[in-house]
């Protein structure tokens, strides 16, 4: 039995007093002093402040190091914790026993020597109190970070539910870091989080792209693959790196001072509430449809002198172009018998920025988050045979306002389907500046970092995965030199050398509700292709597997598949794989040819679904137009029939190239390029 600190200190008390403390019911605060002679008082006193320091403390360890967790194999693993000062401990594991001795700042910690893959083992620790740490593997350990398309989890991924359901596998772990962010100092445990093995049960909290990732490799390999999954969606790559990195760019750096400044954040958070708040206020103000005796929502209510959209869409292409604010949109629908009386579904894709939805003037649901599909239950009593209304308020924030293209617009009971595509009235409700987005900490420098990642460092690990860069399009010219830093910085603060680090190229996407420009996503992808040139770096080309509607693409197994992929090469020294699709090696030019060399071909260069298609050439006057690219043995031939004097070509240089079909013959991708930077 371990006795607290606390529990010692009232059975010494108990057993000093010369009378009993608790008399059960009749028991009554009593005064000490009064109770005791001074003497006997200072002999307590006196007693209390003799008690060693190690009876008040407890050895404690890291959220990382508990039961269920992944050691790295044939490396030296670190097992660390804290406990009271010059603590001596004994820490048993593998028949095996190693010693420590705390600091005077209450830490230790012992070196593991290599270890073999296997498992389960159990690790003792003894000291002033006892754990064991049971359900121990060995194996590789992943650190998979970034922003929301590594967050995503399996639960979002409807498209897996046969993968979920076969999930049963005790050696594919998860530690989920908790979400914390800090300035200044960095966190020395993670705030949240515990092992959990994969199975039906758990593994939809797993990360998607790191599920697959891990479970490729664990067929490949038949180890144990654990997973530290440290991501935050829409995060910036510059919180993820420490003070110390983020001191090479001055920018970043003084954006970091000036948030560690007393009260600076809390002061820009308070704005933020108070700009939005009034906002909200201005627009309910202003709100016509909740003026008169008739709301807008009301079936009562007759729009007659409402303007015509198809739906799905947006208003900006309407002769009410670029407002935000509140618009209102109304449809009526005929619902047969065999529909009602039964719970319906109502699917509206995705409606940016929020929405409020009513049937027959009642409210069935809303959804604050652009990203989010909207999806409604509707009560079984709500529909009725004939005609019915729906109606969406939108709030639209900023950018352009309405219903995203290329996703299900429909009601649903039983097998029975309703589409609501096509023409909607709509009419503006109220009219508002636009509103920026509030603070968000996941973009500030450093703090991730510090809050998430740094308690994670001392943990050995096999590697780092990587997805992340959504966020940074705007900022695309910059990107290499961050990524390269970010990935100097994370090598540096393990102290494990140069270890594997591979990352996701951004897939195909385009969202008419985003100001960016036409190639910003393309400049990024070069950025990404370029930070190859560090060693031991991998990456997964998906621009094949994109959407042009969705920034959270469902297709998460072959990105998973492909990273595992990148990883056999530089992870595991597989030189026999073929680990990646063509990539851009060099070109030359013959009159009105460009010829095209490629490493990475595989088993040769293959065009999906017939020609050749988004290739561009261009001349002097630096005017792309669609080129004819043909395969020839092992080199792409490509000509423009305007174009006599070549000077570029470039392959599925947009942010969303719609058609992108090179391949090599084992199936994977052709990483976008241009072959001069200067075009």
């Amino acid at each position: 039995m371990i006795i607290k600190p606390k529990m010692m200190i009232l059975l010494f008390l108990s057993l000093t007093l010369r009378g009993e403390v608790w008399r059960g019911l009749n028991y009554k605060p009593m005064n000490l002093t009064d109770r005791m002679p001074k003497t006997k008082l200072r002999i307590v006193l006196l007693f209390l402040l003799s008690i060693p320091a190690i009876s008040f403390s407890q050895v404690r360890l890291p959220r990382l190091v508990s039961d269920g967790m992944v050691l790295q194999r044939d490396a030296n693993v670190r097992i660390w914790g804290w406990a009271a000062n010059g603590e001596k401990l004994t820490i048993r594991f593998q028949d095996a026993t190693y010693n420590a001795t705390a600091t005077d700042k209450g830490e230790w910690e012992v070196m593991l020597p290599k270890l073999k893959a296997g498992g389960p083992f159990k690790m003792e620790i003894n000291a002033s109190n006892s754990i064991t740490i049971n359900d121990i593997l060995v194996g590789d350990v992943w650190v998979c970070s970034g922003q929301s398309n590594m967050q995503f989890s399996l639960r979002g991924s409807t498209i897996y539910q046969d993968e979920i359901a076969q999930s049963e596998n005790t050696n594919i772990r998860q530690f989920s870091v908790g979400q914390g962010f800090k300035l200044g100092s960095r966190e020395t445990d993670n705030k949240s989080g515990k092992w959990i093995s994969a199975n039906p049960g758990t593994v939809t909290s797993f990360t998607a792209v790191g599920y697959f990732f891990a479970k490729k490799l664990y067929e490949t390999y038949k180890v144990p693959i654990g997973l530290i999954n440290a991501s935050v969606g829409g995060s910036s790559a510059e919180a993820w790196i420490s003070e110390d990195g983020i001191k090479e760019f001055p920018r970043y750096f003084e954006e970091v001072q000036k948030f560690q400044l007393p009260g600076y954040l809390d002061k820009v958070k308070k704005q933020d509430d108070e700009r939005v708040k009034a906002w909200n206020q201005q627009v309910k103000q202003n709100d016509e449809g909740n003026k008169g005796p008739l709301k807008w929502y009301d079936p009562a209510f007759i729009p007659s002198d409402w303007e015509t959209m198809h739906v799905p869409g947006y208003w900006i292409n309407t002769k009410t172009g670029n407002v935000n604010g509140f618009v209102w949109f109304r449809r009526d629908f005929d619902v047969p018998a065999k529909m009602t009386g039964k719970q319906a579904t109502l699917k509206l894709g995705r409606i940016a920025d929020a929405d409020s939805v009513f049937i027959n003037g009642k409210f069935v649901g809303s959804i604050n988050s652009l990203y989010a599909l909207r999806s409604y239950k509707v009560p079984d009593n709500l529909l009725k045979v004939g005609s019915n209304t729906i109606v969406v308020k939108i709030t639209s924030l900023i950018h352009h306002g309405g219903f995203v293209p290329g996703r299900p617009y429909q009601l649903i009971a039983d097998a029975d389907t309703i589409k609501l595509e096509g023409d909607w009235k709509y009419k503006v409700g109220a009219i508002a500046e636009p509103l920026d987005d509030r603070l968000f900490t996941g973009k500030i420098p450093t703090g991730l970092f510090n809050g998430m990642l740094a308690p994670v460092t001392n943990y050995t690990i096999k590697g780092a995965v990587w997805y992340q860069g959504e966020s940074n399009t705007i900022r695309a010219f910059e990107h290499f030199v961050i990524f390269k830093e970010l990935i100097a910085d994370w090598r540096t603060n393990w102290h494990q050398g140069d270890f594997p680090f591979l990352y996701v190229q951004l897939p195909n996407f385009v969202e008419e509700n985003f100001e960016t420009t036409k190639c910003d996503w393309a400049y990024f992808r070069e950025t990404q292709s370029k930070a190859l040139s560090v060693p031991n770096t991998g990456m997964a080309v998906t621009i094949d597997i994109g959407e042009f509607n969705d920034i959270h693409p469902v297709k998460k197994k072959p990105v998973g598949e492909r990273l595992a992929l990148a990883a056999q090469k530089v992870a595991y020294g597989d030189n026999k794989v073929v680990y990646s699709g063509p990539v851009y090696k060099s070109s030359e030019i013959k009159g009105n040819r460009v010829t095209l060399s490629f490493t990475n071909i595989g088993g040769g260069l293959v065009a999906k679904g017939g020609d050749l298609k988004c290739f561009e050439i261009c001349s002097i006057d630096n005017k792309f137009v669609p080129a004819k690219a043909t395969i020839v043995k092992d080199k792409i031939v490509v000509t423009g029939n305007r174009v006599d004097k070549p000077v570029a070509v470039r392959y599925a240089w947009a942010n969303n190239p719609e058609g992108v079909n090179l391949y090599n013959k084992e199936g994977l991708p052709a990483s976008p390029f241009r072959t001069s930077e200067l075009y």
